[in-house]
Order: structure tokens, then sequence, then C-alpha cells
């Protein structure tokens, strides 16, 4: 028997390409060389998952600055040069954001060409990811809807046109990261859950939710450190979750407080287990892999576990990155041999 692997998001990019270990990197290219730079670089890490024998595979978000704004940039009724200040997720820290100023509208597909190229690329199943709705709403300033709530709602029918010209390019899988969700658990419950489903509407290919408590800087570091000793966010909205028609979960385990037993309620979905703390430059043993897996089988079956990274790994060092991949395909593999 055999777990799938894949990761969560966001990998490095190459030095030439961006401002290394930023989650914000500027571009160092311009125009058509930006873009043959982000094949090249999206190639190389394809290449790189195919090699090492991860399952499912991503571009890495080779081609995006930031996972929300890359998304944003093509989408109009969006001031760039009207920047707002606003804490991010539930004021855990502030930052310049952009702001809506008039009726949002989606008139081309923003990652469709860069699809079409990985696609080309390669043989094996390939997952994109798009930022969820209520996630979008709070990396960007309203300034023109009555509320964040139909602010997302309006987002969530632009991330669905997008996925569904996605699907007919053949993607494998569409993930939607609503990191945002541990922060508003009231109304990811409310509405959160009930938009990221107008946002999956008519997809027939996998679907997934990447829930995380956030990338490895310290800002999100510093919040998890006032958490106490047990994480128990997930049970305020993991019912209506396990309701909904969302394929897979992608959840933060490796160096969590998340008491596994929480798991339970998702008893209708594939978990995306994350395996790698994206927080720690510390490499991961297989052993360490195997263990937190094994874990988690107490609590899901074994046939819905698929091995991932805690999040996406944008801020970290490129050969880091590199061998962590690497210790949690290892790592999958011990826990599959486990089985047989």
């Amino acid at each position: 028997m055999t777990i799938k692997t894949t990761i969560a998001g966001s990998l490095p990019k190459p030095i030439w390409l961006a401002e290394p270990e930023k989650l914000w990197g500027e571009w160092k290219l311009k125009d058509t060389e930006l873009f043959i730079g982000q094949c090249e670089a999206a190639l190389n890490w394809i290449k790189f998952q195919e090699n090492t024998g991860v399952d499912i595979i991503s571009d890495g978000e080779q081609f995006r600055k930031h996972f929300v704004h890359g998304f944003l940039e093509l989408i109009h009724g969006i001031d760039w040069n009207k920047m707002t200040t606003m804490g991010i997720r539930n004021d855990r820290y502030d930052a310049e954001v952009p702001t809506v100023v008039n009726e949002l509208k989606r008139l081309n597909s923003v990652h469709s060409k860069s699809t079409e190229y990985c696609l080309k690329n390669t043989s094996k199943d390939f997952k994109i990811t798009l930022p969820g709705p209520m996630t979008i709403c709070d990396t960007i300033a309203n300034g023109f809807y009555s509320s964040r709530k139909e602010m997302a709602y309006e987002f969530a029918k632009i991330l669905n046109a997008e996925a569904l010209e996605l699907e007919k390019l053949g993607v494998h899988t569409i993930q939607f990261d609503e990191p945002a969700f541990n922060a508003f658990t009231k109304e990811a419950s409310e509405w959160g859950v009930e938009l990221l489903e107008v946002a999956a509407s008519g997809l027939k290919c996998k679907t997934a939710v990447h829930i995380c408590y956030g990338y490895g800087i310290k800002q999100n570091i510093d919040w998890k450190k006032t958490l106490g000793n047990e994480w128990k966010q997930y049970e305020d909205f993991f019912p209506t979750l396990n309701n909904s028609s969302i394929d897979q979960v992608s959840l933060e385990c490796a160096n969590s407080r998340v008491p596994l037993e929480v798991l339970k309620m998702l008893n209708s979905k594939e978990i995306l287990v994350g395996v790698i703390d994206v927080a720690s430059l510390k490499i991961e043993t297989p052993e360490e892999v195997f263990k937190i897996l094994n874990e988690v089988s107490k609590y899901v079956d074994y046939k819905n576990i698929i091995a991932c990274t805690n999040c996406g790994m944008a801020p970290m060092p490129y050969n880091i990155a590199e061998k962590k991949i690497k210790s949690l395909v290892a790592g999958a593999n011990l826990f599959a041999k486990s089985y047989n």
C-alpha cells in the first residue's frame, strides 16, 4: 500500500528571479523576461518534485509574488495605489494593503497561461492553489461593498470562474487557501465555508481547502505562543466543513498543538497531514514524519491520509525546502511500508 504526497503551496523562488527568503520578495525580471524566468523556476520545481517522488505536484507558486495578491493583480476594481493599513488575521499584525474601490470583475483568466505551461511539462497529477474568499478579504481593504461578507461573495464568484477554466485545462486538484478560518472561527462556520463552496461550485476535479496557522514568519510564530497548550479553534467550524462538498482538508500537524482527535470531526474528508514544519529550518527525519502520520492514523482512515507540508515554504532557504521535501516523501514511504 502507498499513501500520496504533496506540498501545501508555495516554494522558494531562485535568487535570480526574486528577492530570496521573503514572503513579498520583489521580482528581479520584467515583462516577457519575467514570465520566461517564472516558467524556468516552475519547471525546476516540477522536475524536483517528480524526481523526489511527490505524487501531486504544483508550480510552487513561482508565478505569484504572494499567494493572495498574485491572484488579485489582474482583478479589476482594486486600486493598487490606494494603500490602506489594516489588521491581518483578526489584528494579528498590521499591513499596508490595496483597496477595493469599485465593482470587482475578472476580465481574463489569471493562471491559465502558467498552468498550461506546467501541464505540458509533467505527466503527474497537478495541483493549483487559489486564495479562498475569506482570506482574500482579510488581505485587502474594503472601500466599496457594504460588508466583508458581500465582498467575499463577489470574490467567490470570481474564484469559481477561474477554477472552472483551470479544471478544463486538466488540473487534478484545485486548493483554496483559507488560513483566515483560524482567525475568524465563528465567521468561518457562519459564512466562510458557504462561500468556499460557491468558489468550488460545479468542479468535478478534486477540491481542497488549506487551513493553517500561517507561514513561518515572526508575527505568526509569536501569535502561536499565545494560543496555549491546545489549539482547539478547529472545533468551532469543523462540523460545518465536514458537511461541505470539499474533498480534502489540509492541516498543520508538525510541531503544532492541534489535538489530533479533532480530526475525527472530518471523517468525510481526505486529510492532507502537515508533517513538515515551515517555521523551522531543522530538517525532519523520515522517522519523525512517520511518527506524525502514524499518530494521525489513529483518527483518520489510512486511505484518507495524504502526507503534506504544514504550509507554504516561500520564505525558506531553497536548499532547506528541497531537503524537507525529500524527508516528506521518505517518511511517507516508511509509513506506507508499515501497512504492508
